[in-house]
Formats: structure tokens, C-alpha cells, sequence
């Protein structure tokens, strides 16, 4: 397989999680839509909840989106990497609750998986087309 489709495939299954929980958050089909996702955040002390599950949701259902077609990609992963970082510390501290250490490290992964879509492109099958 030519190097360019297996960043496609790549860039293709990092999108995945954040299309389906995206819409979740947004829409409830697995957890508890938008409510649940601002009382979420609420829960963790943070200002302005709704207003921050707005933007998890549109970061995340809409990057992944934009990540999955490959259009304007760079841009979806530095999003998608930046969203992560909060989510990662306020809600996986590791550091806190050693339950989450699955998450936390599934979170950096991903993370890296983000730079590597920045650095990297696109590859093929996709809007951009590097």
C-alpha cells in the first residue's frame, strides 16, 4: 500500500471518535447529549458549561468531519490537538485517579496522532490532497 493511503486510513480511524462521540455529546445517541455533556463540565468546576460543550462539540463532531474528509485538515488536527489538552487534565487527571489511565493515555496517543496529521498532511482520498 502506497504510503499517502496509509496516512488516509490513519487520518480516516483518528476521525472516527470524534465524529460518533461529537454527535453524542450533541445529540445523546450513547451518553447523555447536551445536557449531560455541560453538566459534565459543570461538575468539574468550569465556567461557563454550555457554552464550552458548544464548542467540545463543534471541535470535535465538526473537526472529525473535516478530518474524515480531509478538508482542511491541519487545521482539524491542531483543534482536535488543542480541545484534548483540557479534556486530558480535567477530565482523565491520572495524576488524581489512577482509573483513568486507560483514557489519559489514549488521549496523548491521539494527541500524537494529531501532530503526526499536521506534520504529515492529509494523505490520499482527501479534500485537501496534501
Amino acid at each position: 500500500m502506497q504510503n499517502s493511503k496509509t496516512q488516509a486510513i490513519g487520518r480516516i480511524l483518528l476521525a472516527l471518535i470524534f465524529v460518533i462521540y461529537g454527535f453524542d455529546k450533541a445529540f445523546g445517541f450513547i451518553g447523555g447529549g447536551f445536557s449531560g455533556t455541560s453538566g459534565a463540565i459543570a461538575s468539574k468546576g468550569l465556567p461557563l458549561p454550555e457554552v464550552l460543550a458548544a464548542l467540545t462539540i463543534l471541535i470535535e463532531a465538526g473537526g472529525g468531519l473535516m478530518l474524515l474528509f480531509g478538508f482542511k485538515t491541519r487545521l482539524a488536527a491542531w483543534a482536535i490537538f488543542l480541545v484534548l489538552i483540557p479534556i486530558t487534565i480535567f477530565f482523565h487527571p491520572v495524576w488524581s485517579d489512577i482509573g483513568q489511565m486507560s483514557s489519559f493515555f489514549k488521549n496523548l496517543a491521539v494527541m500524537g496522532g494529531m501532530l503526526y496529521v499536521v506534520a504529515n498532511g492529509p494523505g490520499a482520498w482527501s479534500i485537501d490532497k496534501n
